[in-house]
């Protein structure tokens, strides 16, 4: 098992839609980058992911989430109508990746980005780092564990 984190507007895929999906999951989708997409390929059922709010009011990790599907071929690279298509995928050698997530559970509280930032366990992540802008990161049990224990 592995420890994640995605980054997301809580408008477009937050807490409350992972809620509001219940056990169905939802598809992590439209992943751009491709330092991103590969950590996305390197995802497993039963890897456990922490959903951090960004580019809003409250910044923070707000739930935890589980992967429950194999990696597969992102259908939005091939749709012309959507904002993520790609002219160069093709289903032979598609470019993007996807993932299905669910709800584990809401944290009791939002853990702001101030308090990862002092935290001894994410004084090397990205994610503390000025101009991080990846979507998706690899975090260490060590990481996983401060979070917990302060949520």
């Amino acid at each position: 098992m592995a420890y994640w984190l995605i980054k997301s507007e809580p408008e477009e895929c937050g807490l409350t839609h992972f809620i509001a999906a219940s056990d169905q999951g939802i598809p992590w989708d439209g992943v751009r980058n491709y330092q991103a997409r590969n950590f996305i390929r390197a995802m497993q059922p039963g890897d456990r992911v922490l959903l951090y709010h960004s580019s809003c009011q409250r910044v923070g990790i707000a739930g935890e989430l589980r992967v429950i599907s194999e990696p597969y071929p992102d259908p939005l690279q091939f749709d012309p109508d959507s904002r993520y298509f790609d002219a160069k995928a093709t289903r032979v050698v598609p470019r993007w990746t996807a993932i299905d997530l669910v709800l584990a559970s809401a944290l009791s509280r939002l853990v702001p980005l101030v308090e990862l930032k002092r935290m001894k366990a994410f004084k090397s992540s990205p994610l503390v780092k000025k101009g991080n802008r990846l979507s998706v990161m690899p975090l260490t049990r060590e990481q996983w564990l401060a979070v917990e224990k302060i949520a």
